[in-house]
């Protein structure tokens, strides 16, 4: 009995069997397609579940890693620098203010100046932080998922709304450990992997008979 996939099976069939699998990790590093889909990919195409699953998982996983690394650098690089910038306008805050009787001698600008950097420093420290536009839904439901139900379920829900690397950088970005990161999102893919992995081979079953 033919199938409606016989077309794509025979196309896949004509790349070398080693290479198969490689693909089938590439497609798993692609957000919006990751392991599930390109698991789904792999069954449809004819490969051994098996294989499929733990290719389409590994390129998955292996993205992430690199994503929660990169992330995790940026992030110290940018709270590194907040920091350095932030001492020196400490330090001019600070500053003994000039005494009343300098000012009359010529120092009336710089006793100015240290006044405005200590409140140009109180500003900027109360004021709280500007809103930036507006996020996702997808974001907003990552939000309440990490504060209801705490990185692992934020981690195992992600990928209903947005792809696994999006949700890890985000998890990094909002101070998360990246080992905590890294462990999370690993379960999360198997999981979500072997669920389609294991539908999309009962579904193929059904329809060739």
């Amino acid at each position: 009995m033919s199938t409606p996939y016989e077309g794509f099976q025979d196309l896949v069939a004509q790349v070398p069997e080693f290479v198969q699998p490689l693909l089938i990790a590439l497609a798993g590093a692609v957000p919006y397609i990751e392991g599930e889909g390109s698991a789904a990919l792999g069954v449809i195409a004819g490969l051994n579940p098996i294989v499929a699953g733990i290719a389409g998982a590994s390129g998955n996983i292996l993205c992430v890693i690199l994503v929660v690394l990169l992330s995790s650098r940026i992030r110290t690089a940018v709270i590194t620098r907040k920091a350095q910038r932030a001492t020196p306008v400490r330090a001019a805050a600070t500053y003994p203010a000039v005494a009343p009787s300098q000012a009359t001698h010529g120092t009336g600008t710089t006793t100015a100046t240290a006044t405005q950097l200590q409140r140009t420093d109180e500003h900027t420290v109360r004021l709280p932080a500007e809103s930036g536009p507006a996020q996702s839904k997808g974001r907003q439901k990552l939000n309440r998922w990490i504060i209801k139900f705490g990185v692992p379920g934020a981690s195992l829900l992600a990928p209903i709304a947005l792809p696994t690397q999006l949700t890890a950088a985000t998890l990094v970005a909002s101070g998360v450990n990246k080992g905590w990161v890294i462990l999370w999102q690993v379960i999360a893919i198997v999981l979500w992997t072997t669920a389609v992995t294991a539908a999309a081979t009962g579904v193929i079953t059904v329809i060739t008979g």
